[in-house]
């Protein structure tokens, strides 16, 4: 039909049944192709002829192109365009091919050129974005880092729970001072900006109370030489009233860089053990930093320890979730082992491991394996990993840890960990 509506559109008059080839001829005749043919029996004709003949050949340049146009819009007539450019010249050929790599070569970098000028867009607005430079005088903050997977961290000023007064460290910063999880950074910040949500270290003063290029050259905790305690806490005070420290020095002695446990069913008292204890320690040895851990206590409890002791009393609610119960105990100990470190003898009076192998049966992933009592084999030991950081430093500095634990709770689980932990 295409080639029929074509002849009739150069003039000619085809039959409605008129064969394929026969159009095609009518086609070529009509624009002209066969007159640029080669005759193979020239007849004697005058000069000016061939002349004129040769003038006639250039008139039908416009077809290849409305070939190629038709070559494009049907496959019918590809086929009959086909025999056709065999008899094209070579040069036509190579020029038609030339046409071709440059229409898919600017196809081609089309795209890339939209990619380029929308990236040149996104450059200015992102330019346009940019925070106003801060100016103003760095506030002065200290806090414990907490720091992330990725590399970056927190500083904890309120507590060792996050905040949104907390501070953010960058990336270069821990990697340049060698900053560890637990180390207590002295420095100054700026307040965050319209885009930001916490404010932004601006300079680092002190790590752990020295200086910090001394940091990266600091010793490893998990690098001391571990030993058996050799020195004694003493417990007996000058009130004659307290007699739970003057037994525990006679029956049961502490010393530094000893693990203990004090085993007891629920309200037999333990705590108000744990609280002369602490009392104990801060009175008869100065030197000692103390460290009272709370796990899923009441409240008041919280209160009451913070009243009593002078040391450093960190604490998370039975009201908060078992994330932060396990987040704040991770820290807590964190920050210990940063202080052993450097030298300094550290007890932690946690209260208590039973409670913290529960937040952990509970916020840690399960690894399938269930024992006794509902209890995920995972979740014990990140207990026992807090537990076994107890140990005495051949090269300086102790950290001790007294926990306590739950009996005769008529609870399979809290046999189960007691167990795990009694040795």
């Amino acid at each position: 039909d295409e080639l029929h509506t074509i002849a009739t559109a150069l003039g000619g008059k085809p039959t409605a049944r008129a064969a394929k080839a026969k159009l095609i001829d009518m086609i070529l005749e009509l624009t002209g192709v066969t007159a640029a043919e080669p005759t193979p029996e020239p007849e004697p004709e005058p000069a000016p002829e061939p002349v004129a003949e040769a003038e006639a050949a250039p008139e039908p340049k416009p077809k290849p192109r409305q070939r190629a146009e038709r070559n494009r819009s049907t496959k019918p007539s590809e086929t009959a365009a086909a025999p056709e450019a065999d008899e094209a010249p070579a040069s036509e050929r190579d020029a038609g091919n030339d046409n071709q790599a440059d229409g898919a070569g600017d196809a081609d970098s089309e795209p890339g050129n939209r990619r380029r000028r929308r990236r040149g867009r996104d450059r200015e607005r992102d330019r346009d974005r940019q925070p106003e430079t801060w100016e103003g005088e760095p506030v002065e903050v200290t806090g414990v880092l907490d720091l992330r997977d990725e590399g970056y961290g927190f500083l904890r000023t309120q507590g060792y729970l996050p905040s949104k007064d907390d501070v953010y460290v960058s990336v270069k910063t821990v990697r340049q001072h060698g900053l560890r999880k637990g180390d207590t950074l002295t420095g100054a910040y700026r307040p965050a900006t319209r885009n930001e949500k916490n404010p932004a270290l601006l300079r680092l003063d002190a790590v752990n109370g020295a200086d910090p290029e001394q940091s990266p050259q600091r010793p490893r905790f998990d690098d001391l030489t571990p030993l058996f305690p050799d020195e004694k806490l003493v417990m007996e005070t000058a009130d004659k009233a307290n007699m739970t420290a003057r037994i525990i020095d006679l029956v049961s002695p502490i010393g530094k860089g000893q693990r203990g446990l004090i085993v007891s069913p629920p309200k037999a008292g333990k705590t108000t053990i744990m609280k002369q204890i602490a009392q104990s320690i801060e009175a008869n040895n100065p030197d000692v930093h103390l460290m009272v851990l709370l796990v899923d206590e009441r409240p008041e409890e919280v209160t009451d320890m913070r009243r009593s002791v002078q040391g450093e009393v960190v604490a998370s609610t039975f009201d908060r979730p078992a994330e932060e119960h396990t987040m704040v105990a991770e820290l807590a100990i964190e920050r210990a082992k940063r202080m052993v470190e450097s030298g300094h003898d550290v007890v932690v009076i946690l209260d208590g491991i039973t409670r913290l192998a529960r937040a952990y049966n509970l916020a840690a992933p399960a690894t399938g394996r269930v024992m006794s009592g509902g209890i995920d084999t995972g979740a014990l030991y990140p207990p026992k990993k807090i537990y076994g950081a107890a140990r005495n430093v051949e090269e300086g500095g102790s950290l001790t840890i007294l926990a306590t634990a739950l009996v005769e709770t008529g609870s399979k689980m809290d046999e189960v960990i007691f167990e795990e932990f009694k040795g």
